[in-house]
């Protein structure tokens, strides 16, 4: 077979298809993203689609599974909370084709609000779980966790953490197998989960999940490192490199792939034998708690941190004092430089509006690249409307006259946005709802959603028009507006209608993201640049925050390759100083 080196996610998008699949959904979110745009190059062989949030992609594969289909749900770690409801379910029912859930944990947000550990997902919803430490076992995992998931009548959870989502290494490659679905048979016993049934179901889950920790001791994905030493090491995941990178072969390790169930038997073994054990985890002590519950003396949390991102470094001073003398250091503190808005990004001309409104407002932001203009509080997705009604009620009851302003995107509009907007209506709060529609699921990599006219496999499909749902609603043309954000004047009409508006009020913001290939072709040439002659230096234009615009010589600046006309710094100049530059 042929060997190719492999992202993780990668790795686990051609697992699936040695492992049969046939049906595949997600929501996309970093570090995950990745994988299902990587299922969609074997659309020939499996379904495959972005659903509106994680949830719908979850029951999209437990529907297939529980039809005989293998198939896999993928998600970041909060997105897996969106989908507890039916991954809980699953765990009950069981299965007919094999079902895997792959999560990314994000140790050290590098792009989440939190670093949540959901190795403790398994337990909780009893589901097995694996966790790979390269790109091969990916591949190798992923294709054999859907046997796993049938043999013992059970979901899967495949664990990954960014580190192994986005490093990449060598990969051999194997054929595809297992991709006959199995014929649906009736069976409301296992899989109606009414009350009565469910009460019949738990106790067969159990012994399923009895049977799995039996076999987990000779499982290979459990495997033992002797190197004849007195000290011991048992780990999972990204950490195992990280024991590798610091101890060598000088230390045993237990390397832990299947770590739930636990394969006790086989942990009390290592650790008797060891002097001195330690556990290397990122985040929580899970492999910790359970040694510790076995009865065994170790050294875990007290050292590792639990907090952040592990490396070698970090793990080497953490356990043997030393400070790895080949991490680079240079003096002197690096000026905090946030991430900013996309040159010609049509949320600049929204934020600039209600920025200079924001005394008489409190904004509660969302999940998307509007993330990074401005706003009060910003919770998980959907709440940027949801939320909106108990702070206006809050401000109500201590008398406070500012307006509550709340905006979601056009993908998050659909995902969890919706369901706040029908509160907003139904409860007819008086606050004001934004709909930041650049049509495409932008922060995350260019993803189609329900407004899209496009699906993950490059087929045409209908959109679904915002403005459409929102009338459907009750919203009127009296509390409705729809402009174009970059339309500094039309943007500033809407919010001051909005502000005045008594009761629940929805502007709907339309201007498709700068990045999309056809917005960059139809906007190749088109620049603006600076009559420096006219400008004054006021710094007005630079408030806008544009990377296109800078400030030299007493004048701005405006760098062509940047710019795509987009007219923002122009409509703000009050001198005439800002002018087209290229064609038009």
């Amino acid at each position: 077979m042929s060997k190719v080196i492999m992202s993780g996610n990668e790795a686990v998008a051609r697992g699936a298809w040695e492992g049969g699949v046939t049906v595949a959904a997600a929501y996309p979110g970093t570090p995950s993203t990745e994988i299902l745009e990587n299922v969609a190059l074997y659309k020939d062989d499996i379904y495959c689609e972005w659903a509106p949030n994680e949830a719908v992609a979850a029951e999209v594969g437990l529907g297939a599974a529980v039809g005989g289909a293998r198939s896999m749900v993928t998600f970041k770690h909060v997105g897996m909370n969106v989908a507890t409801d039916p991954i809980f379910v699953a765990g009950y029912t069981g299965v007919n084709g094999g079902l895997v859930f792959v999560d990314a944990d994000d140790p050290g947000c590098h792009s989440s609000q939190n670093e949540q550990d959901n190795r403790w997902y398994a337990p909780h919803a009893k589901l097995a779980m694996l966790e790979p430490s390269d790109s091969q076992e990916c591949k190798d995992f992923m294709r054999d966790a859907f046997a796993l998931s049938e043999k013992y009548d059970t979901a899967v959870l495949l664990r990954m953490t960014t580190r192994v989502c986005h490093s990449k290494s060598l990969v051999e490659l194997g054929d595809r197998s297992g991709a006959d679905v199995k014929p649906y048979v009736y069976n409301k016993e296992k899989y109606s989960l009414l009350p009565a049934n469910a009460l019949k179901r738990h106790p067969i889950v159990e012994d399923n999940l009895r049977r799995l920790a039996e076999d987990a001791e000779t499982l290979p994905f459990n495997k033992v490192e002797d190197n004849g030493s007195d000290t011991g090491v048992i780990t999972s995941g990204i950490s195992y490199q990280y024991v590798k990178e610091v101890f060598g072969d000088s230390v045993n390790i237990l390397k832990l792939g299947l770590t739930y169930p636990f394969p006790e038997k086989l942990i009390s073994d290592f650790a008797s034998k060891q002097k001195t054990l330690y556990i290397v985890e990122e985040n929580d002590p899970f492999l910790e708690t359970e040694v510790k519950a076995l009865g065994f003396k170790c050294v875990g949390k007290d050292k590792i941190p639990g907090c952040g991102e592990l490396n070698s470094a970090v793990v080497k001073e953490a356990l043997t004092g030393v400070k790895d003398p080949s991490v680079y250091e240079v003096a002197g503190e690096v000026p905090s430089r946030p991430p900013m808005l996309c040159a010609g990004c049509p949320h600049r001309g929204f934020f600039d509006v209600i920025s200079r409104s924001h005394k008489r407002l409190v904004l509660a932001g969302d999940i998307g690249c509007y993330g990074l203009g401005t706003y009060d509080y910003s919770f998980c997705m959907g709440a940027g409307f949801s939320s909106t009604v108990g702070m206006a009620k809050a401000l109500e009851l201590q008398g406070d006259k500012r307006k509550v302003l709340g905006m979601v995107g056009d993908s998050t509009f659909f995902h969890s946005g919706v369901n706040g907007l029908f509160d907003i209506f139904s409860t007819q709060v008086n606050v004001i709802a934004c709909v930041l529609d650049n049509s495409i699921t932008a922060m995350t990599g260019h993803q189609d959603n329900p407004g899209t006219t496009k699906n993950l496999m490059g087929e045409d499909k209908p959109a679904i028009s915002i403005e459409a749902v929102v009338r459907a609603i009750g919203f009127t043309d009296e509390n409705i507006r729809v402009v174009d954000p970059l339309d500094i004047k039309a943007m500033q009409a809407a919010l001051n209608d909005g502000i005045n508006h008594t009761g629940p009020f929805v502007i709907i913001t339309k201007r498709p993201c700068a990045l999309i290939k056809e917005v960059r072709k139809a906007n190749a040439g088109k620049f603006y640049k600076v009559d420096t002659e006219k400008c004054t230096g006021c710094k007005v234009c630079i408030g806008v925050t544009c990377p296109a615009l800078s400030f030299e010589n007493g004048a701005a600046k405006i760098d062509p390759a940047q710019c795509t006309g987009c007219g923002l710094c122009a409509q703000k100049c009050h001198f005439g100083a800002i002018i087209k530059g290229g064609e038009f």
